[in-house]
């Protein structure tokens, strides 16, 4: 079992760092943080023209079908360089969705598009709970008319299709999939403040819109899970990305800095932050690399892998984003340093899919489950 990466996928990891280092530096992600755009357009852009959407979709539907390692790596990156774009909400949802449950028809229809980037999607469950539980969705279906409201969507501002979790029973799981324009008249928008504003959450009301079934009517909760299985590793390697940048601006600047004549990285209180750092970023990636081998190979153990790398990653990103700060002193807490572009980055993603409790649980529950069996 290798749990390293290719040559090739190594190549694609560093053309990726390139473009976003160009392209993607503090000046551009502050540029939305600071401004009125909800996401950086030049960035999508290259992303685009580098084909990235298309990684993991398969060549039949208009992607490359590289793999999953290779959005593993896209994904690090993209983490890293604090990307504001809807990549996520597109490609580790929407798209996993419409592989896992869409029509053929479906499939051809929008997977092409969201592989190109001139589709964006995402994907709309949770309520006002922010719990990741089928008993408390309200949003209900009827005859394939949606009545509700979901909140917060993961870039629904700027989302032309969504995929939206409705309630089609009495029993707790009788929820069904709906793909949905978000071009409809019968449906508003109200964009979220949030920690992070260079990603996008928004709260979307359904009155009376039309959707399409996708699966099978009362089993969406079952794809649900499945799908934010897979996407939990994606997520956590966008956590890792950023653990590992945050550590590397703490180190830098514990070199660069003095105090009392000597950088103060010399001092043995910051040389234990930075270690501390350092084992958490190095845990996480251990268990990210275990999930992104699970993930390739659709193995078994996907379920304990995914939520294993999703609870360490999301420790990781905050403990090294707050951490950052403190090895910075006051000036890390200070609007002209880019600090807190990591600290609001990692609490948004440690409640993207599901808080970190959650996961913990969901983990628990799979090892209680093979133990039992």
């Amino acid at each position: 079992m290798n749990f390293e990466f290719s040559e090739d996928q190594k190549l694609l990891k560093d053309q990726v760092r390139r473009f976003l280092d160009d392209k993607c530096d503090s000046k551009q992600v502050r540029a939305v943080l600071d401004g009125d755009a909800i996401y950086n357009q030049d960035v999508w852009n290259g992303l685009k023209e580098l084909g990235l959407m298309g990684t993991a979709i398969p060549e039949e539907y208009g992607g490359s079908g590289a793999g999953y390692l290779e959005l593993c790596v896209i994904a690090e990156e993209l983490g890293r360089a604090v990307a504001p774009v809807p990549f996520s909400s597109s490609i580790y949802l929407t798209a996993e969705v419409l592989l896992a449950a869409g029509t053929e028809e479906q499939k051809q229809t929008y997977l092409p598009k969201l592989a190109a980037g001139d589709l964006i999607g995402t994907v709309a469950i949770l309520e006002h709970s922010g719990r990741m539980d089928p008993a408390n969705l309200s949003l209900k279906a009827e005859a394939d008319v949606l009545h509700g409201a979901k909140t917060p969507v993961p870039d629904g501002s700027i989302a032309d299709i969504a995929v939206v979790a409705a309630r089609t029973g009495a029993g707790p799981r009788d929820v069904t999939l709906f793909l949905v324009d978000l071009a409809q008249s019968n449906i508003s928008r109200k964009t979220l403040d949030t920690i992070d504003p260079t990603r996008d959450l928004t709260e979307i009301a359904f009155d009376g819109a039309n959707g399409t079934a996708l699966g099978e009517v009362n089993r969406g909760w079952d794809i649900i899970e499945a799908v934010f299985d897979r996407a939990a590793v994606l997520f956590a390697f966008e956590q890792l990305g950023g653990a590992q940048k945050a550590l590397e601006s703490a180190v830098d600047y514990a070199k660069e800095r003095y105090a009392f004549g000597r950088p103060i990285g010399s001092f043995q209180a910051v040389k234990h932050m930075l270690a501390d750092m350092y084992v958490s970023a190095e845990l996480a990636r251990s268990n990210c690399y275990y999930g992104a081998w699970a993930l390739s190979e659709d193995a078994p153990e996907l379920a304990e892998a995914a939520a294993t790398a999703r609870v360490a990653a999301t420790k990781a990103y905050q403990h090294c984003a707050k951490n950052n700060i403190q090895t910075h002193g006051g000036m890390g807490f200070t609007w002209e340093f880019d600090c807190h572009l990591h600290y609001r980055r990692s609490n948004l993603l440690a409640l993207i899919i599901g808080s970190q409790s959650q996961w913990e649980d969901r983990l628990i529950d799979r090892l209680e489950a093979r133990n039992a069996a």
